[in-house]
């Protein structure tokens, strides 16, 4: 089990953690009914932090920030010399803490996608694990919530005695919604990214061979061109020149001086 703390890329603070401390973290903070904001970030989710200070000072203020894509495992190697074996990839850790949830009889929480997709990912989920509890789910609205709303969110998850959240809301909106939930709720929230979507079926995985060769994102352009394009065409050469720079200590972000953002903005 592997629990190092974390190390700055690109002025975003990325855990040194494998699936095992991750999970280890979140059942503890289950246990204890205790909130611990976590998200597993790849070179997109990183992107975000480097484009935006706000979203840089949210994603630093998280526990956990796990190293998704194998991009963001090799450039703690290269810049901080820490090895991990694999990355933790969301939907794997999504995975593995519903496996430890039902073993130790912590209920959850589902948030985010259609009706239809919490449909069939419970369906999943409870096939795959069926001693889960599944406490609550809630559809997204696909826009932003009014206060009352949100209250009446915060009121249904703290209410249905769920101990674990899981977040699908699709990057950056589920680290936002991380974010500002967190203390309402008081129980680990994990933002899982497309985790929803794989387990209920509606989008194939990529191959075990490109995931290790950190080829994901090819695979997820070629399914979704369209959508994707601009995330992975632009962003990758960005950050590998920033990571180049960064190594040689050409590129330097302050965090210490980052400031929390002004306003709520109240995702569901």
């Amino acid at each position: 089990m592997i629990d190092q703390g974390k190390h700055n890329i690109l002025g975003v603070d990325v855990s040194v953690v494998d699936y095992a401390g991750a999970v280890n973290r979140i059942v503890e903070a289950a246990y204890k009914r205790q909130p611990l904001a976590v998200s597993a970030l790849a070179v997109h989710g990183v992107m975000t932090g480097v484009a935006d200070p706000e979203h840089r000072y949210r994603l630093n203020q998280f526990d956990l920030v796990c190293p998704d894509g194998q991009p963001v495992r090799w450039a703690l190697k290269g810049l901080h010399g820490v090895g991990l074996a694999d990355r933790v990839y969301g939907p794997q850790l999504m995975l593995e803490t519903c496996e430890a949830a039902a073993e130790k009889g912590l209920p959850i929480f589902l948030f985010g996608g259609s009706d239809k997709l919490l449909d069939k990912l419970q369906s999943n989920l409870l096939t795959k694990f069926p001693e889960l509890r599944i406490a609550g789910r809630r559809a997204s609205k696909f826009r932003k919530l009014n206060s009352q709303e949100w209250d009446e969110l915060v009121d249904e998850v703290r209410e249905s005695e769920a101990t674990i959240l899981f977040v699908g809301l699709g990057c950056p909106r589920q680290e936002v919604f991380t974010y500002e939930i967190r203390d309402a709720v008081s129980i680990p929230t994990l933002a899982v990214g497309a985790a929803f979507n794989f387990h209920a079926g509606d989008l194939p995985q990529a191959p075990p061979k490109m995931q290790r060769l950190g080829l994901e994102w090819l695979y997820r352009l070629i399914q979704e061109p369209k959508r994707l394009w601009r995330r992975y065409l632009l962003l990758n050469p960005a950050y590998v020149s920033l990571l180049a720079l960064q190594k040689l200590r050409l590129y330097r972000v302050r965090r210490d001086d980052l400031q929390p953002p002004e306003s709520q903005i109240l995702y569901g």
